[in-house]
This record gives C-alpha cells, sequence and structure tokens, in this order.
C-alpha cells in the first residue's frame, strides 16, 4: 500500500492493489481545510499601475533580442519566399485560365 500526501495535508491518495490494477486513484479529502486570508490592505489604482509597470520592465528584460545581422538575413529571407509565393500563383492562375479558355 502506497500514500502520498500533499505537504499542507489538504488531499490524500491511496493506492492498493486493486486500485492499482484497475488504474484508479481515490482522492480522500481530509477534515483539514485552507483558511482564506483576505488582503485589507487594498492598494491604489496608481499603486497597481506602478506595479504592472516594474512587470512589464522585469519581462522585456527577460526578452532576448534578435542581433541586427540576423534580423535583415531573416527580413530578406522572408521577402524572398513572399516574392517566390506571388510568382508561382501568378503562374498556376495563368495556366488555368489558359486551360478554362481552351474548353469554354
Amino acid at each position: 500500500m502506497a500514500q502520498v500526501v500533499k505537504n499542507n495535508n489538504e488531499y490524500k491518495y491511496k493506492l492498493d492493489e486493486v486500485t492499482k490494477k484497475n488504474k484508479k486513484v481515490e482522492k480522500v479529502k481530509t477534515e483539514k481545510k485552507k483558511k482564506v486570508v483576505k488582503d485589507n490592505n487594498k492598494k491604489s489604482l496608481w499603486d497597481k499601475f506602478m506595479i504592472f509597470c516594474h512587470g512589464v520592465k522585469d519581462e522585456f528584460k527577460k526578452v532576448h533580442w534578435t542581433g541586427k545581422e540576423k534580423l535583415i538575413k531573416y527580413s530578406i529571407s522572408t521577402i524572398c519566399f513572399v516574392l517566390f509565393l506571388s510568382v508561382f500563383f501568378y503562374l498556376i492562375n495563368i495556366i488555368f485560365a489558359a486551360i478554362q479558355a481552351l474548353f469554354a
């Protein structure tokens, strides 16, 4: 018999031989419940905005920005790919129009 218990003793998971074979897990709630703690110190709108701005600034520091050389390389390859596809579909359109003209 195996038991796994969470740190706050909120749930217990019991496995025995029968449930192992059936791959079933019973979830048993314990009598302890989490106490809900409310924050009575409400922050002003300006404080919330400043916290948000600091969070955005911290996230921008984590972003890996592409270098100038790679950015130019990727931009040129993207433009070439778009031009190739536009010419390809233009030629396909001309071919289908010619085929349609033969049967019409």
